[in-house]
């Protein structure tokens, strides 16, 4: 197994001061920190970020853009905790993850988490992420959480007033780390690439 240190960053796609997302994140993000990773809030109301361009050059010219990148792709985990807004996750978010793609995204594990003012939980914003996950070759887990009526889900001080909602939060965080942590292991890539090289078997 390698001797780095396993870390896990969780992507808060909200900008407001007493955002339930933001909550939702860091209750995950404790349950990573069960398993013994290192973790990490990328809170986007503390980056300047521009509108991208489809420019390649973006890092260069933006600080807070190489900012971002370099902190995400120190991370072998990431959780993507998003409010829903008119039936998709939010545009700051759409905004980071367009200034970023494979270099910060391809073979990472992500979690996701959804929050919304209804009843619907984020579903269609949690929809759109795993596809976006896909395509840039991250492995999505397959729990997500999704949250209904979030403005009721926590009290004054941040806390989850459903068990199995606070549950759930923390085993999303927990599976990223995990999985997250095999695969960054030296003994999983060195069965993974042994696999891959094995011959074919005929009668199979």
């Amino acid at each position: 197994m390698s001797d780095k240190k396993v870390k896990v960053v969780g992507i808060c796609g909200s900008l407001n001061e007493k955002s339930t997302t933001r909550k939702a994140l860091e209750v995950a993000l404790a349950g990573a920190r069960e398993t013994g990773v290192e973790t990490k809030v990328i809170d986007l109301r503390e980056y300047d970020l521009p509108f991208c361009d489809g420019s390649k050059t973006m890092g260069d010219r933006f600080a807070d853009v190489k900012k971002l990148s370099d902190k995400v792709k120190s991370a072998q985990g990431i959780i993507l905790a998003t409010p829903e807004y008119h039936g998709s996750f939010s545009g700051v978010l759409k905004n980071a993850m367009d200034l970023m793609g494979f270099d910060e995204f391809e073979g990472k594990m992500i979690g996701l988490i959804g929050v919304s003012g209804g009843s619907m939980g984020g579903l269609y914003a949690l929809n759109t992420l795993r596809l976006i996950g896909r395509s840039l070759h991250a492995w999505v887990i397959p729990e997500q959480v999704a949250i209904p009526e979030a403005w009721k889900a926590f009290d004054d001080d941040g806390n989850v007033k459903d068990e199995k909602i606070e549950q759930r939060l923390t085993s999303v965080g927990k599976t990223v780390a995990r999985f997250a942590f095999l695969h960054s292991s030296e003994q999983s890539k060195e069965f993974i690439e042994a696999w891959e090289e094995a011959p074919r078997n005929p009668g199979g």
